[in-house]
């Protein structure tokens, strides 16, 4: 059976934050997951999981400026120590949390960089935070996303991109955002088949819009069985825009995947 988390940066948005816990629980998710915890004590979230019976399964480690227009930071130049220091506070809300899974932000393009410096600034941040996370447990993953709608100049753009980066870093895994990817690269069933043991996390929206499956292109149902037959183990994030409210939006998922 599939294993779906709601993604509280996105669903639930008209709650206030510490209560889409609730909210996500009563829906019957088992998971949860969001972008970023660090505005919030590690210990009030994880009270908030405990209540509510549910799993922490991801959030992004420390990404930059983010309201200033920032979209992580492995890839730059000359942020290797902030870097680091998000990879400090990310473990300790992850140990709080429970979390098992971490997602490193590559970042926009630095102007004026030379390809192969941006490439192996991101190889080294990326060592360094798997070196520290593994110990723990906690698999490091990046994300590819697509430069052509969502993150203009976002480095890491394709998924073949991301593939290539963790070759050349040697070590983490793929966060395979089935949204992102249909935007730059299509082939979505080949992808899984071939590439799934690399994959540690997945995401799901549908194109055009970011609205549930349902709602685009994308055959899901189609999806979820090839996931089924692979015998895909993670979870999948549902990182959508609800079209209308999340409860209402729910439909999509297959039989069962939600608790009673």
């Amino acid at each position: 059976m599939l294993r779906f988390a709601a993604n509280l940066s996105f669903l639930f948005a008209d709650t206030p934050f510490l209560e889409r816990f609730g909210w996500a629980a009563r829906a019957g998710f088992r998971g949860v997951e969001f972008m970023f915890p660090y505005a919030y004590p590690a210990a009030e979230l994880a009270a908030r999981l405990k209540a509510e019976g549910l799993t922490q399964v991801l959030f992004n480690l420390p990404a930059g400026d983010w309201d200033g227009g920032e979209r992580g930071i492995a890839c730059l130049p000359g942020r290797e120590e902030e870097f680091r220091e998000g990879v400090g506070l990310a473990l300790e809300y992850a140990r709080t949390l429970g979390c098992r899974r971490l997602n490193c932000l590559a970042g926009l393009r630095p102007v004026g960089v030379p390809e192969a410096e941006v490439a192996a600034t991101f190889r080294e941040n990326f060592r360094y935070a798997h070196a520290r996370l593994a110990p723990a447990g906690i698999t490091l993953l990046t994300e590819p996303i697509n430069s052509r709608v969502d993150m203009p100049g976002f480095w890491l753009d394709t998924p073949d991109k991301g593939l290539a980066a963790l070759d050349g870093a040697g070590c983490g895994a793929l966060q395979y955002d089935l949204y992102h990817a249909q935007i730059m690269a299509g082939d979505l069933a080949r992808f899984l088949e071939k590439h799934l043991p690399r994959i540690g996390h997945l995401q799901i929206a549908d194109n055009p819009g970011r609205h549930e499956p349902g709602t685009g292109e994308i055959a899901y149902p189609f999806l979820f069985a090839l996931l089924e037959r692979l015998g895909y183990q993670g979870w999948i994030g549902c990182e959508y825009k609800p079209q209308s409210t999340t409860a209402a939006g729910l439909g999509w998922l297959p039989s069962g995947a939600l608790r009673a």
